[in-house]
Order: C-alpha cells, then sequence, then structure tokens
C-alpha cells in the first residue's frame, strides 16, 4: 500500500502534518519577492538586532578574507617556454607591480580602500545583503600608473528600471534567450536613502561586446537553479536570532531590576496619597510627586490598610545560559560556525576543539574560493591586461591566444591561516606531510602562518650567512669562542 512520499512527508492526512502551511514558487518568487524585507530585517540585526548576528558576520568575514587574499603567481612556465630563472624573474615583476596597484587607495573608485580592504567590504556586504557588485571603470588620475579602478556597489542599486519592455529583466539583472546574464541596471542612487532628484538607470554591459572585458563582478552564493539574485546568509535564522536577542534584553532588564532594592506599597486605601504623612519618606524628584525613597536608618509607620511588598524578579535565571546554548548550537549548524567559535568559547577537549575549527573551516575555505574565482582572480585577470597593455609586463602572445592569457594569469591567493591550538602537534603534522610527499613546503607555509615560502627561504639564506659569516653556526659554544677570543684580544 505504500505510494512513495504520500503517506510520509507529503502526507495530507496524518494529524501532525494537517496544519503545516505550505506554498512554494519559482526562484523568483520565493526570493526577490522577499529579498528587500530579508536584507533590511539582517542589516537590522547587524547594526545591533542581536549581537550574535554581528559576531557571526565578522567571525567569517576575519576568517574567509582577514587582512587580504594575497597574490601568489603561479604561470605555466613550461607552456609558456621560459627557463626557471626567467619564470621566477616574471613572478616577483608581476608581484612588485600589483603591489603598486593593490596597496594603494588610487585602485578603489572612492579612493577609500586598498584592494584588500576591498575585499572585506565586498565579502561582508554580500554576507549581509546577499550579493554584491563590483564594478571595474577605467579612471586616469594624476600620479597613478593603472587606470583600472574597483566600484562596490550595493546590493539594493540593482534592481528593476520602470520600463523593462521587451526584456528579460529581474532583479536588476539581464538574460539572453539562453538564461545567460548578459547586463546589470544599476540605480544612480540607494533606493532606501534620499535620493537628488529623479532616480535614473544605467545599462552596464557584463563583457564588453567587442573586447569581451569584464565589466561587473557579482559575488553571491546560489541556492537554485536560475536563480539570479543572492540571499543573505542570516536569513533561515533571522526568527530565532531577533527572538533571542529579545528574550537576552527581558533577562538583562530584570536582572537590573533585581539589582534595586525596590518597595512597593499596597493598600487599600488608594484615596489617601502615597506616603502622606509617614515619617521617614522623602520625595526625591520635585517635579513628580510619586517619587519617594526610603531616608537612611529610618523606622517607618505606615498607614491603615496598608502593607509593604519587595520586588524579587528571581534573577539571574539560572536555565538562561542552557536555553541559549541549545539555541545557538542550532543558528550555528544553520550558519556552517559551530556553536564554540560562534561565541568564541572554548571549553572542550583539545580534540573537540580541533573538530570544530577544523568543520568551520571546511566552510571558510570553500567561501574563500568563491570569493576568489568571483572577486579577486577577475579583477586580477583585468590589472594584468592593463599592465601588460600598457608596457609594465612583458608578456608575448598575452592578447593572441586565450589559453596563453590563462597560462600568464594562473595564480594562488592565500589568506590568514586557521592558526594552531597546539602549534607543536601542527608542526610536527606538517614536517611529516613533507616528508612522506604528501604537502609541499609552499603549501604548509600558506596553511601554518598565512607566509610565502619563498620570501622566507631568501631570508633564511641571508640570515644562515651572516651567521656563519660571523662564526654562528655552531650555536652557544661558538658565540662564547668569539666573546672570549674578544676578550683576549683586549
Amino acid at each position: 500500500m505504500n505510494s512513495g512520499y504520500s503517506h510520509h512527508g507529503a502526507s495530507r492526512t496524518k494529524k501532525s502534518l494537517l496544519g503545516w502551511m505550505f506554498g512554494g514558487g519559482s526562484p523568483d518568487e520565493d526570493i526577490l519577492d522577499n529579498l528587500d524585507t530579508l536584507r533590511q530585517r539582517s542589516r537590522d540585526l547587524y547594526m545591533g538586532g542581536a549581537a550574535l548576528a554581528t559576531g557571526a558576520l565578522k567571525t567569517a568575514r576575519t576568517n574567509v578574507v582577514g587582512t587580504g587574499l594575497r597574490l601568489k603567481p603561479t604561470l605555466d612556465a613550461d607552456f609558456l617556454r621560459l627557463t626557471e630563472e626567467e619564470g621566477r624573474e616574471l613572478k616577483r615583476t608581476i608581484e612588485r607591480e600589483f603591489a603598486l596597484w593593490a596597496d594603494s587607495t588610487d585602485c578603489d573608485a572612492t579612493r577609500m580602500n586598498n584592494f584588500y580592504e576591498l575585499q572585506q567590504l565586498a565579502l561582508l556586504s554580500q554576507l549581509m545583503s546577499g550579493d554584491c557588485f563590483g564594478l571595474l571603470p577605467m579612471v586616469p588620475r594624476l600620479h597613478s600608473v593603472y587606470d583600472l579602478r574597483v566600484r562596490i556597489v550595493e546590493a539594493d542599486r540593482c534592481c528593476d528600471p520602470p520600463d523593462k519592455k521587451g526584456r528579460d529583466i529581474k532583479g536588476g539583472v539581464e538574460c539572453g534567450p539562453d538564461g545567460d546574464v548578459i547586463a546589470y541596471w544599476i540605480r544612480n542612487s540607494h533606493p532606501l536613502g534620499e535620493s537628488a532628484g529623479r532616480p535614473q538607470w544605467v545599462r552596464v554591459e557584463a563583457e564588453g561586446k567587442e573586447s569581451g572585458r569584464c565589466n561587473v563582478v557579482h559575488l553571491l552564493e546560489t541556492e537554485r537553479p536560475e536563480q539570479r539574485r543572492g540571499v543573505p546568509i542570516l536569513a533561515p535564522v533571522i526568527e530565532s536570532l531577533k527572538q533571542l536577542g529579545r528574550y537576552t534584553e527581558a533577562e538583562l532588564t530584570a536582572a537590573v531590576v533585581s539589582g534595586f532594592f525596590t518597595v512597593f506599597i499596597k493598600s487599600n486605601t488608594p484615596e489617601n496619597a502615597m506616603g502622606e504623612g509617614i515619617p521617614g519618606y522623602q520625595q526625591v524628584d520635585l517635579e513628580d510627586e510619586s517619587s519617594l525613597e526610603l531616608g537612611s536608618g529610618s523606622v517607618l509607620s505606615l498607614q491603615p490598610n496598608e502593607s509593604i511588598e519587595t520586588a524579587n524578579p528571581g534573577r539571574p535565571n539560572t536555565a538562561f545560559d542552557g536555553f541559549v546554548t541549545a539555541v545557538l548550537r542550532q543558528v550555528g549548524a544553520a550558519l556552517e560556525i559551530p556553536y564554540e567559535l560562534l561565541v568564541k568559547h572554548f571549553t572542550a577537549s583539545y580534540s573537540a576543539s580541533r573538530a570544530a575549527l577544523l568543520e568551520a573551516w571546511k566552510m571558510f575555505r570553500m567561501r574563500r574560493a568563491w570569493m576568489v574565482s568571483g572577486f579577486c582572480q577577475p579583477i586580477y585577470e583585468e590589472w594584468f591586461a592593463e599592465a601588460v597593455a600598457k608596457g609594465r609586463i612583458d608578456a608575448p602572445g598575452f592578447f593572441d591566444d586565450p589559453i596563453i592569457r590563462k597560462a600568464y594569469t594562473k595564480a594562488e591567493w592565500h589568506g590568514p591561516s586557521a592558526g594552531q591550538i597546539d602549534p607543536l602537534k601542527e608542526a610536527n603534522a606538517a614536517k611529516v606531510r613533507v616528508d612522506e610527499g604528501f604537502s609541499t613546503r609552499e603549501r604548509e607555509t600558506a596553511e601554518l602562518t598565512g607566509g610565502d615560502f619563498e620570501m622566507n627561504h631568501r631570508q633564511r639564506v641571508r640570515e644562515e650567512k651572516m651567521r656563519r659569516d660571523d662564526g654562528l653556526m655552531g650555536g652557544a659554544n661558538s658565540a662564547n669562542e668569539i666573546l672570549e677570543r674578544e676578550q683576549d684580544e683586549e
């Protein structure tokens, strides 16, 4: 008699499912119709509606981007027929030129952030609003070698124009007959702000028709096929976080009230003024006749039919911590951030704490990969093309063949490391992986410290040469011998 899901999750006869009010639609109906409300509620939680929402977004931003994802060119020297020395020299030239552009605020269209700060801004905006846009205009500036600029645009400004007759535009994203994104419609002012004058829309093509140049980078996380706009990461837990914030505020208020010795006078004759004719009472606020206080060391007498009752909210609530912990475990599961990392509270064993961090870093690495493919790498390729066009980087055949262009712009992006709970164990494990050939020194350096193995190697060569020249290679004994020899000479 089994009819698939009709007797289980899709049952319309079971009492446990009769009251389930459900409804669904296409990605446009489920997402676009509710996106404005989701964005504003998500921002309200971040700006103070719930402290844990702020912490969750900042935790994700700090671990995914941190101080910035740094460029590590990994061009295909064999395919480009470059010698090992030529390949190393070209990599150093690329790093030097890119730093000239990325370390300066000239890379920002608003001249407020450098490239690494723009990464933080773009990711935080994407997490909070669901998606974020980066326009790539060419704006010449005095004393600036490169003309490429990055202009971060908040999600609200990409919206439908009033007249979209004959165009497939939804959520400000225009698609072609095959469903491919061909253009974005950007409003000249924020729809939630006070705009001066009549709003206008600018159609920005996703790619240049003749050059194929990337004009817009769209940073979002897609959850459904044919989805055009992103959803805030807090969307599934907005209600839980808001209710938790209200509960926390109520508990805090109750705890503050319990910190005062509050007395209520219960009277069966309300026609008599409170405290009238009672020695020991003092009026606190002259403008408020009902404001009274107890005098120091006073012995009070009450009117007939009056009694004293004290306020006792019963705070702090012993069940508060357990309840909040249970809710936060569910919130952390939805956000892919373990409870320990969400509240920055590590009290479990080494193995449990490490397991929580490893689970969190699966999500952080995934979002870092999205950040690289959707933001860093496209912008880097546009910068590289300008550097080659201006003769700052020598890359023969770059504009002739896409495969050659790919070989030149191949790169890795390294960000902050996961950190170590027990540095000695982590270092020994990294050493074993390198010795057994499971990993490389370059990768382990990036994973453990976020550093650059090649730069570390060159620095170590210089340091060891200095130690050898000064006779310190033997350690403390050699140092003592040098000290004794200098004393003998004196």
